[in-house]
């Protein structure tokens, strides 16, 4: 796919030890030619942890996509009426972000510009990360797999013996993801099997 031209919205949420991970995955849009608008959660700005500081990955991300970051709900809200995105990944989403998503709660920027993307009829592009995915979020996912415009990247359990109810996306397919996505269609399979256990 070519995607000189095409606006892509990256939003980062606060499943902190997985930041490291979708580093590259944005790098390979910003390869490809893609204007990498870059989208960041309260605890993406706001939390030091032992994965890193949050300035550190600001610059990083600031630093890769070569755009200012959305951090502020008044910041995300103009993306709405511009139409800016064509498409939109949220990657790594947490399972706060899923529930809030899935139940139309817009407190944070990344949220405010999902309701903007999904506003527009743009497809929406979840790479979940979630420790209660097969728990108490397992509802929320449901409801949004039939949500109109919102698409999952592959995921499936990721330490089926240590958390049971653990989830997490293959990172390394958000790029694949987004492409189907922008033809209206699901990146087949979508449950997958990351890790084999003996």
């Amino acid at each position: 796919m070519n995607w000189n031209g095409i606006s892509v919205g990256y939003a980062l949420t606060g499943s902190h030890c997985t930041l490291e991970e979708v580093m590259p995955q944005i790098k390979r849009f910003v390869d490809a030619g893609a204007n990498v608008v870059p989208i960041i959660s309260h605890s993406v700005a706001m939390t030091d942890t032992r994965f890193g500081k949050a300035a550190d990955w600001q610059k990083q991300l600031k630093d890769l996509t070569g755009n200012d970051i959305i951090a502020s709900i008044v910041d995300a809200e103009p993306l709405g009426p511009s139409k800016l995105l064509d498409v939109m990944a949220i990657a790594p989403c947490t399972g706060n972000t899923t529930s809030k998503l899935a139940n139309a709660m817009t407190e944070s920027p990344v949220l405010m510009a999902a309701k903007a993307q999904m506003r527009n009829g743009r497809p929406l592009v979840l790479a979940i990360s979630t420790n209660d995915g097969l728990g108490l979020n397992s509802a929320n996912i449901a409801k949004l797999l039939i949500t109109k415009n919102i698409y999952f990247v592959p995921f499936g359990q990721d330490n089926p013996q240590a958390k049971p109810n653990s989830l997490v996306a293959r990172m390394d397919l958000i790029m694949e993801t987004c492409e189907a996505a922008l033809q209206g269609k699901q990146l087949q399979p979508m449950l997958i099997e990351r890790f084999l256990y003996s």
